[in-house]
């Protein structure tokens, strides 16, 4: 595909190299200045193109929420990956043997006694074993034991099994979405840190070492991966920002790298009507409370519109004072949550300045098992 965006139907997804390559860049450079080690989080993008790329940029391995991500990142090459989900079901349990049969150094999450031994009854009879990370709770109340004694009573049991090994404590501070400020965005990463480094100090304390101190969200990387004894990040929403980390102060507009290309479908006295509704934009403004994003998605070029209401495959804009908009038009949306729309893609139109330069799949789309 050649020519420019503008020539091109709607809506389509398209990428920003530069921006994206300079997300990357960033990213990779912090983890160097700091000396922490880099896992990104890949559900953000799901694209094997862009996985390769951070691998080139320093990361040592990826991050995936769920074990098809895993198998599509495996297939395309990329073998240290952790799934930072709890796995417990024997179906699933039967898939990650078959990437240990490939020779993929996966990890999982953990966070019960319950599960443990649910992940040695499937891996006994394979003869494989797995290296396993105990999720800490720092604040979002979602998955993850306690700091502390939970921690080390979680280590202590893994221990006793003979097809698991501790190759990490992790958090994920996702409540930091709902942060009212950066100053409360930075106590939430301190607290992040420590959650993490205690309960890695605790096992020590009792004879168990503890290989990686991880910690994650694109809003707290920076503060919580200089915090000593962090030794690896994972963000993943920075590869492209989007509204939401707008509204959070975390990034500028001109960092978002991804947007959605929409048409005008409808000029009327009080509304603007676009091609672009919520199986395109999703109905998303944050899963965390944060209410400093406005409407669904911001419209480049175009501040006094406020795309007000979604149905399926419309969205409807409002204004104050009507825009230079007529039938056919086309406009830049930048998502509020970008790893939500991507989901609804099925390829990148990759850009550099206005010129479409390339196609990028989104490889790991609809991959939720």
């Amino acid at each position: 595909m050649t020519g420019t965006f503008h020539e091109i139907d709607t809506p389509t997804l398209l990428l920003d190299k530069q921006k994206v390559m300079e997300n990357i860049e960033s990213i990779s450079n912090f983890a160097k200045e700091n000396k922490v080690s880099l896992r990104p989080h890949i559900k953000t993008h799901k694209s094997v193109e862009i996985a390769k790329l951070q691998m080139k940029h320093g990361a040592t391995g990826i991050t995936v929420a769920k074990i098809e991500e895993a198998e599509v990142m495996a297939e395309s090459g990329i073998h240290d990956i952790l799934i930072a989900y709890p796995i417990s079901s024997p179906i699933k349990i039967e898939l990650l043997i078959g990437l240990l049969r490939k020779n993929i150094d996966v990890k999982v999450s953990i966070d019960s006694v319950e599960q443990l031994k649910l992940l040695q009854k499937g891996l006994e009879k394979s003869g494989y074993t797995i290296e396993v990370w105990i999720k800490v709770n720092s604040g979002l109340n979602r998955c993850g034991v306690e700091p502390g004694k939970q921690v080390v009573d979680l280590a202590k049991a893994v221990l006793f099994l003979s097809q698991l090994r501790i190759g990490g404590i992790f958090t994920h501070a996702g409540h930091s979405y709902g942060a009212k400020s950066f100053e409360e965005i930075k106590e939430i990463a301190i607290a992040e840190a420590n959650a993490v480094v205690t309960s890695a100090e605790a096992c020590e304390g009792a004879g168990i070492p503890i290989p990686v101190k991880s910690v994650g969200s694109t809003p707290t990387y920076r503060i919580a991966g200089e915090c000593p004894g962090i030794s690896e990040v994972r963000p993943g929403n920075a590869v492209f920002f989007d509204n939401i980390q707008v509204g959070l102060g975390v990034a500028k507009r001109e960092d978002c790298a991804l947007s959605v290309l929409a048409s005008v479908v409808g000029v009327y006295e009080d509304r603007i009507v676009l091609d672009a509704g919520s199986k395109t934009l999703c109905l998303d403004k944050g899963a965390h409370g944060l209410d400093s994003v406005r409407g669904y998605g911001y419209i480049v070029g175009y501040p006094e519109l406020t795309i007000e209401r979604l149905s399926e495959e419309h969205g409807v804009a409002v204004f104050e004072k009507k825009p230079d908009l007529k039938l056919n038009d086309k406009v830049r949306i930048i998502p509020n949550h970008a790893c939500t729309v991507v989901n609804q893609f099925e390829e990148y139109t990759v850009l550099e300045e206005d010129k479409v330069v390339d196609i990028w799949k989104v490889d790991a789309r609809g991959k939720l098992k």
